[in-house]
């Protein structure tokens, strides 16, 4: 069984972050308003089925891909590798282990890797972008949040420590974890935060109905930036799109404000981040503990816990830490997800 403070210097390939999420969405028009005008993406390429958003930041063709569909789920989830041989070990590996994988062409990507992890969420494996320019100084060109890269995912999980067996052969280390004693008085893993890069995390799992992507986040380039996409948001109608914050987290520190998009997917706006480069032990927080939801006492609306967006053609399932209603309730009065 893997231990919360397991390490693996030498992995079977080399994941250097999260890279870019893939949404299906029903109005490409609306969700582009949105994610340009509140967000503060930039279009790197667009067409009649697909845009292409970066941040401002972001050398990379593009770190947010909107599809046109009739569904409103998201396709996959990217990690990008280190060097493009990083994809060929990469299937090697999941082979051995029984994955299936597919190597497949995806426009203004490099090798590219599909796979599933072992709770189903579809992955996609990137060595490479088309390069476009950084845009963070072109100060003419800031809209709305001024989002400047993306950060991380937070999923929600059946088996959490089923994600986490499957993520650290793969580098990711635990940066910070929460766990909940339940009726029988025992320890229970109820979310991991796991990290490539060398920040609090790139991907998290926390105990729910899953697998769903409970939100995915964009750094800004300070606090005034999250006032004004609230002020922004005002202005453009999004104002019911604001679900949560702003606050500030007891996990990572950072400060935070939630938004809905046209199609429901949630994102986070967020800054502050701290460093965990160096080898040292996960921080755990009890799931009781209200300080690890929100430093200011703020608590989440029950929709926080209960809605999340689906994966393409995944059946999510029940999780298998049951909690019995009582506990539930009482967990949902003062537990937050990071």
């Amino acid at each position: 069984m893997q231990h919360i403070n397991d390490v693996i210097l030498d992995p079977p390939f080399t994941i250097t972050r999260a890279s870019h999420v893939v949404l299906n969405v029903r109005d490409l028009e609306a969700s582009k308003h949105f994610y340009t005008e509140l967000v503060g993406l930039v279009v790197s390429d667009e067409d009649d089925s697909a845009v292409y958003l970066r941040g401002l930041e972001e050398r990379g063709h593009h770190s947010l891909v909107l599809r046109k569909s009739t569904e409103t789920t998201c396709a996959r989830i990217g990690m990008r590798v280190l060097r493009n041989d990083d994809i060929f070990n990469a299937q090697d590996y999941f082979a051995r282990a029984g994955y299936t994988t597919t190597l497949v062409d995806v426009p203004f990507q490099g090798p590219t890797l599909h796979v599933s992890d072992s709770i189903g969420v579809p992955l996609e494996l990137c060595a490479s972008m088309e390069p476009r320019e950084r845009l963070f100084k072109e100060y003419h060109r800031y809209r709305g949040a001024c989002a400047q890269r993306l950060d991380h995912y937070q999923l929600q999980a059946s088996d959490v420590r089923k994600t986490l067996a499957f993520y650290q052969p793969l580098g990711f280390r635990v940066s910070e974890y929460t766990y909940s004693k339940l009726d029988d008085g025992q320890d229970h893993l109820w979310g991991v935060w796991l990290q490539r890069k060398g920040n609090p995390h790139d991907i998290v799992f926390t105990n729910g109905v899953g697998p769903r992507l409970h939100h995915f986040a964009y750094t800004l380039p300070d606090t005034n930036d999250m006032i004004r996409a609230c002020d922004v948001a005002g202005a453009l109608g999004y104002a019911p799109q604001l679900e949560r914050g702003p606050g500030r987290h007891g996990i990572s520190g950072a400060l935070f404000v939630y938004f809905r998009d046209p199609d429901g997917h949630r994102i986070e706006l967020f800054n502050t981040h701290y460093q965990h480069i160096d080898l040292e032990p996960a921080l755990g927080w009890d799931l009781s503990d209200p300080k690890r939801a929100d430093q200011w006492g703020m608590p989440a609306q029950n929709k926080w816990f209960n809605e999340a967006t689906e994966f393409a053609s995944v059946t999510p399932s029940s999780p298998n830490l049951k909690v019995d209603p009582p506990t539930l309730e009482r967990f949902l009065a003062i537990a937050n997800d990071a």
